[in-house]
């Protein structure tokens, strides 16, 4: 199960300023072509600005993402904008547009998801976004990697969102597996490793700028590429079949011990029955001779 920011695609650094008036650029002149009551372009900027500034102010008070795109038509509807569920869509999209523009996936990424997939594994995405799930969608189809991804949980959907377990545990249910069975690949240490460890799965930690010059520990293994997954879980598996076999030769020891001393009180018991027959007969055969 992947992340998605500088996991599965690189971002790097944003300049969110520019990327912003960009997208407010793009969706400003839709809802102009649209014939939307969108006002002058610096206004209809600044107050968007505003608008993302103060949504984020309650994420972080909260703990949970908000859902920009119903953001946006709840907002765009008190100032009079008439769009079909289509055209809002596309006003969501032209607000992520930009930066999708910068994100960068692997060369041949679409052959190392195309291997794990044909290691019979199931794929899947889990990540904190405010971006619409139709957006993240259609930029992933783009990159043509959309379809080994059935399973796609996206934090605005829910009450909470990384680093709360819930999430974790809520992606667990979505992709049908138990968690120790499931390796999750993040960037942060933070929001992604530890929680997702504390959830009972297991974690790798892509190599990014979120995590450059932070202490990790030994134990936690690292990539630098996604390319090098297969390698790594090839390698999980083959100390899984160890610990398996180990345990499995601890478990026929214990069995036979249990064994071994079961029989043992068997031979201890029939050693004194037959003590007390002895004793026994060698009583009544004692009395009898005195008897004669």
């Amino acid at each position: 199960m992947f992340d998605i920011g500088d996991t599965l695609l690189n971002f790097g650094r944003i300049q969110t300023m520019r990327v912003f008036r960009q997208s407010a650029r793009l969706t400003y002149d839709y809802l102009v072509k649209m014939g939307q009551p969108a006002g002058n372009f610096p206004w209809y900027c600044l107050r968007n600005l505003i608008a993302v500034r103060l949504w984020n102010l309650w994420s972080d008070f909260t703990g949970r993402d908000f859902d920009a795109l119903s953001l946006l038509k709840k907002s765009g509807e008190k100032r009079g904008f008439k769009l079909v569920e289509e055209q809002w869509r596309e006003v969501g999209w032209l607000w992520y547009e930009p930066l999708s523009r910068i994100a960068k996936v692997e060369e041949n990424i679409k052959e190392t998801l195309a291997l794990l997939s044909g290691m019979g594994l199931k794929l899947g995405i889990l990540s904190n976004t405010f971006i619409s799930a139709g957006s993240l969608d259609r930029h992933l189809a783009q990159l043509g990697i959309l379809d080994f991804f059935p399973c796609r949980v996206y934090s605005y959907q829910f009450a909470f969102r990384k680093p709360d377990i819930r999430i974790f545990e809520s992606a667990t249910d979505r992709i049908g597996e138990a968690a120790e069975n499931i390796l999750f690949v993040g960037d942060r240490l933070d929001n992604d490793i530890w929680p997702a460890l504390k959830a009972g799965m297991r974690a790798v930690l892509k190599s990014a700028y979120t995590n450059t010059g932070k202490n990790v520990p030994t134990d936690i293994r690292k990539i630098d590429r996604i390319a090098e997954l297969p390698g790594i879980i090839e390698k999980i598996n083959r100390d899984d079949g160890r610990q398996r076999t180990e345990d499995g030769g601890q478990k026929t020891e214990h069995r036979r011990r249990r064994t071994e001393d079961r029989i043992q009180k068997v031979e201890d018991r029939r050693d004194f029955l037959t003590l007390i027959d002895t004793v026994f007969f060698s009583h009544r055969a004692h009395r009898g001779h005195r008897e004669i």
